[in-house]
């Protein structure tokens, strides 16, 4: 059976670049890889063949002259320059070719040393209280983490000399491991991805460079963080392999609820419960602020619902100087527990507002009323 064209094979032109080559195979390759073909194994393993055939001819520069020039009879028996030819391509165990896609399509890289490697970034969770958040504080913490051995200092060994090179791996951390046409890189099962190996184990971190410690730590907050908000600790995560740099502490904020405000931004809400009287006439309240106590004038006839703004008895903001407000929600509220006189001074008020026909006195209840009858034609 005529093979076919390696160019039609590719899909490319004869005039493809070597990089155009290479971006065709690495589509189809991963196009008619096995592992993607369960349903129909065996064809998309002809093809992955035929694929990896035609690539490792055109990027090739001899051979693909000699393909160009003689088409596939250049690499049967007795033909070619000097009567030897090109030889077959059986199989795809050693094809450098394959070993390089491979690699790519794996985020491999042959020599990679894995000598060291950064700590992990750890996150420590703190509450907070609403006036902590909101005047800063200073708070010490506990960290259970990976800290540098203090006896070996992250060599793994008390003598730089019982640090040899992994022969296993030569150094990269990594082996290849093939299996057919398969050719996968693994951590090395020697070094165990370090590159090097430690003749005389510290006795202390037993080779790991690092010993497990909880550490405290004094963390400054500055005044308007909020839930959310995050400090960034530098060099104070896990300490890295092999005396390799250690990772950020993140310490995330959560901030408590709070009985009397809630908060939003820098703003505050309350809610200001008066009585009936002083809704009714006005007068004085006082009302809590994060500073302390401050006197609130309550206007005559003040309903349910009205708000007042205290400029300046808010939240700081974090990334600036401005402070929020306080806004206070009037609550007017309805009289309990009455005395006999009481319910006999309410019974004769309400006498009174029926004895005037004019509803002045409830503009709401009239309008509502009002709205009713029209609903209901």
């Amino acid at each position: 059976m005529a093979k076919k064209d390696y160019y039609e094979t590719l899909g490319v032109s004869k005039s493809a670049s070597e990089a155009e080559i290479k971006k065709a195979y690495k589509r189809l390759a991963m196009k008619y890889h096995p592992d993607k073909n369960q349903d129909n194994k065996a064809e998309a393993e002809a093809k992955f063949k035929e694929v990896k055939e035609a690539y490792e001819v055109l990027t090739d520069a001899q051979k693909k002259a000699a393909y160009d020039q003689y088409g596939h009879a250049a690499f049967e028996q007795g033909h070619g320059a000097g009567g030897g030819g090109f030889g077959g391509f059986g199989g795809f165990g050693g094809g450098s070719a394959f070993d390089d896609i491979f690699s790519d399509f794996f985020g491999g890289g042959r020599g990679r040393s894995q000598t060291s490697s950064r700590g992990a970034d750890l996150q420590y969770n703190i509450s907070l209280t609403l006036e902590e958040a909101a005047a800063g504080v200073s708070k010490e913490i506990k960290v259970p983490t990976w800290v540098i051995c203090d006896v070996c200092h992250g060599q793994g060994t008390e003598k730089a000399s019982d640090v040899m090179t992994c022969e296993t791996c030569h150094g990269a951390g990594v082996v290849q491991m093939r299996q057919g046409f398969f050719a996968v890189q693994q951590e090395c099962p020697t070094c165990h991805g370090r590159g090097k190996v430690v003749k005389n184990p510290c006795k202390k971190c037993h080779g790991e460079g690092r010993v497990q410690k909880t550490k405290t730590l004094s963390v400054t907050i500055p005044a308007g963080v909020d839930t959310g908000s995050r400090i960034r600790l530098s060099g104070e995560g896990e300490a890295g392999l092999n005396g390799a740099p250690a990772g950020d502490l993140y310490v995330q904020m959560q901030i408590k609820p709070h009985a009397i405000f809630e908060r939003d931004g820098t703003n505050l809400h309350c809610e200001i419960p008066i009585n009936i009287a002083l809704a009714s006439l006005g007068g004085e309240v006082e009302v809590p602020t994060l500073n302390g106590k401050v006197s609130l004038t309550i206007p005559a006839e003040t309903q349910t619902g009205k708000v007042f703004r205290l400029r300046g008895k808010g939240v700081k903001s974090l990334r600036g100087s401005s402070i929020g407000d306080l806004y206070c929600h009037v609550v007017v509220e309805t009289p309990v527990n009455l005395t006999s006189k009481q319910k006999e001074l309410l019974k004769e008020l309400g006498e009174s507002f029926k004895a005037d026909k004019s509803s002045k006195h409830s503009p709401k209840e009239k309008s509502f009323f009002d709205k009713v009858k029209k609903f209901f034609g």
